[in-house]
């Protein structure tokens, strides 16, 4: 019986906390160690040091905690040699030139790069302290896009990107683990108000802002609903009734089922176009009917009108919840057929095959 094949990952977050990692790869882990492949994993950021990082100052503390970040990447270089392949996520230290990067390249036997969003913008979100925009490593992406083995990227955008630079990718959506994620039974609405529902974070809470005019117009014409948001619990909005909680993985798929229906508004930014729908593929394999903007790789999760609904501008915004919030059926039709869609294409069972073909590929495993 032959050995098993080692897989080092690289990683910016402990596992179990960061949506590009826990609905990405991490969630084959399991299936990576049924196919007989060993799987180390080790963040550049611990846990402790995740229990502060978005909080404002502990600049000291933020200091020693990525310095410990670094000698474990020190640490890393002296095993890597052990491994079979090296997975790396984003990035495999944050700051300055890429260093580490050309040297995981310089030691690794093969590399599988794993990039979500668009990281190689400059461009960041408005929350991002601008020192650390600064000296942040901008050309790490594309030094690992150029010298992976193989690239798996996210959305059909990011994709034709990185086939400048590398004809080795793989377009793989964030997935769904549907053993957790089951449809709703129940479209009546609870007292008669619909829960308008979203879920993200600080950073990304100003979007749904973006539907303020919208939620105003509906109270004025008498529906009854109210937000329910998670993932900032500091989020409000004048006149609108919300109910903001933080996130917490023990409650997500929870929370979500509450929902009567998902929200999942986006500017028109290049940034974007490299966010591959997560949010929608979460409320539709909850059964939960979703509204997206229309932009980037939501035309590929959603047929509108058939398994969810793409709005574009207030006005369309407005008419798809009118009918939601009044039509128990359309709920339910458009609820079911989106829990189909992910069952069928963004869950992980749907997904596992891929990403075991190009480990076995990448690793010379026949």
């Amino acid at each position: 019986m032959s050995a098993a094949k080692k897989i080092l990952v690289l990683c910016p977050y402990p596992e179990h906390v960061a949506p590009s990692q826990r609905l990405k790869f991490e969630q084959y882990y399991p299936s990576f160690r049924e196919a007989g492949y060993e799987v180390t994993v080790s963040p550049f950021i611990s846990e402790t040091f995740w229990g502060i990082i978005y909080k404002k100052g502990n600049f000291i503390r933020k200091a020693l905690y990525s310095m410990g970040g670094y000698l474990r990447r020190l640490k890393d270089l002296f095993r890597i040699r052990n491994y079979d392949v090296v997975y790396v996520h984003l990035w495999v230290t944050p700051f300055g030139p890429p260093f580490f990067e050309w040297l995981v390249r310089r030691f690794a036997k093969k590399i599988i790069y794993d990039i979500d969003d668009l990281v190689y913008l400059k461009n960041t979100s408005s929350s991002t302290n601008p020192i650390v925009s600064l000296i942040k490593g901008a050309g790490k992406p594309l030094k690992l896009m150029k010298v992976a083995d193989h690239v798996i990227t996210c959305t059909p955008y990011l994709d034709e990107f990185v086939r400048k630079y590398n004809t080795h990718t793989t377009d793989i959506s964030s997935t769904i683990n549907t053993d957790l994620y089951r449809p709703r039974k129940d479209y009546a609405l609870k007292d008669g108000k619909a829960v308008l529902g979203w879920s993200g974070s600080h950073s990304t809470s100003r979007y749904l802002s973006l539907l303020e005019p919208v939620f105003k117009k509906l109270k004025e014409e008498g529906y009854a609903f109210r937000l329910l948001v998670m993932g900032d619990a500091q989020f409000s909005m004048p006149g609108i009734e919300t109910e903001a909680i933080a996130w917490k993985e023990s409650y997500e798929v929870e929370t979500i089922g509450r929902f009567d229906i998902g929200l999942y508004p986006l500017p028109d930014e290049e940034w974007v176009l490299g966010k591959s729908g997560l949010k929608a593929l979460q409320y539709m394999a909850a059964g939960v009917p979703a509204i997206a903007t229309a932009i980037g790789a939501n035309f590929r999760i959603i047929e509108n009108g058939v398994n969810g609904m793409l709005a574009n501008g207030h006005e369309e915004w407005l008419a798809y919840l009118r009918k939601l919030i009044t039509e128990e059926t359309l709920r339910q039709r458009i609820g079911a057929a989106g829990a189909l869609q992910v069952e069928q294409k963004f869950s992980i069972n749907a997904n596992k095959g891929t990403y075991l073909s190009i480990l076995n590929t990448v690793t010379d495993r026949s």
